[in-house]
């Protein structure tokens, strides 16, 4: 499927078109992976509808790849024919800046993301190079994998940067793909954490409460107690703002979100310094993921029962999942993409 031009709303005219493309040729250290299946992720809706400019059109969407190495470029280390592996929105960093060497090529200046600046997965095939393609452990099937590749793996930075530790409550602002991994992450790493969802539908807010959340309330509402940590992933400031107010002194907010609408931009205007920041709150951002985290992900789901809730659809429906995506209503869980049975 591919993207030709930014447009206006995916839900209005759709963005991507099936077409045929030539099979790409692995280049050294690069491998070829035939792809099973992609899951849908906001960015891609991002992408789609202009928010989020490649550096060329057209360009391929989708960065929660799980294939089969169909070839190897001279040189690829670490990958045979016929591996299983995913591949994330880390399409392949610099190695050697300063953030490479310190373990954070999240922030490489050369980061390249899949689906964005290299072709991604709505596609048959694609490469990427054999360093940046993650065994997929057997426990866990292509559907299954699809989302903890961004969900799962950016899931787990954010609560890693939230600083949490076992028995502190935390709060989880916007209950999709990626909040929904969080939610079971937590109870899984910290035992005796009670965890708050912020949600804007009941359909949502009743899914939290079924995955184990102790509470789960609208955006506006105020939690039973002050929280050490929430992380935000909507794509909107008000539930910002709010989440502030829902921390306690030293208390940080951490959010999870590549674009940021300027349709209520206006509110935060609306933060007061004193109840809203003094006392050593902080905001901190997620910017991509790296390899570590796309790794430590996919291990801990396969050991710890992490599973996504996973509604698959072909191919040919991507636009629809897209529009899914934007349409404002309730998200229950991931949706993939079947690109391929074998």
């Amino acid at each position: 499927m591919l993207l030709e031009r930014s447009v206006e709303s995916a839900a209005q005219s759709p963005p991507l078109r099936l077409d045929d493309i030539p099979v790409p040729t692995p280049r050294p250290n690069e491998t070829l992976v035939h792809v099973r299946v992609c899951g849908v992720c906001r960015t891609d809706l991002d992408l789609a509808e202009g928010r989020l400019i490649p550096p060329h059109y057209p360009v391929v969407p989708g960065h929660q790849v799980v294939g089969v190495v169909a070839a190897c470029g001279r040189e690829a280390r670490g990958v045979v024919e016929g591996d299983r592996v995913g591949v994330a929105w880390i399409h392949s960093a610099c190695g050697v800046c300063e953030w490479c060497r310190s373990g954070r090529e999240n922030l490489c200046p050369y980061f390249r993301a899949t689906g964005c600046d290299a072709n991604g997965g709505y596609a048959e095939y694609l490469t990427v190079r054999a360093d940046f393609a993650h065994p997929i452990p057997p426990e866990l099937s292509d559907v299954v994998a699809a989302p903890l590749l961004c969900a799962g793996a950016i899931g787990w930075r954010s609560l890693r940067l939230t600083g949490l530790r076992d028995g502190e409550p935390l709060g989880l602002t916007g209950f999709g793909a990626s909040g929904h991994l969080v939610l079971q992450l937590a109870r899984a790493r910290f035992a005796r954490s009670n965890v708050y969802v912020f949600a804007r539908s009941a359909v949502e807010r009743e899914f939290a409460r079924s995955l184990g959340a102790t509470w789960a309330g609208d955006t506006t509402e105020s939690p039973p107690e002050a929280l050490a940590a929430v992380i935000d992933t909507t794509p909107a400031w008000k539930p910002v703002v709010a989440a502030l107010r829902a921390l306690r002194p030293g208390g940080r907010l951490v959010i999870n979100a590549i674009r940021k609408a300027s349709s209520d931009a206006g509110e935060l205007a609306t933060i007061d310094y004193a109840r809203d920041l003094w006392m050593e709150r902080e905001i901190k951002t997620v910017a991509n993921v790296t390899r570590t985290d796309v790794r430590e992900m996919l291990a801990f789901a396969a050991t710890a029962d992490i599973r996504p809730t996973v509604d698959e659809v072909p191919l040919e429906q991507a636009n629809d999942a897209l529009a899914w995506l934007g349409s404002g209503g309730a998200v229950r869980g991931a949706r993939v993409l079947r690109v391929a049975t074998a």
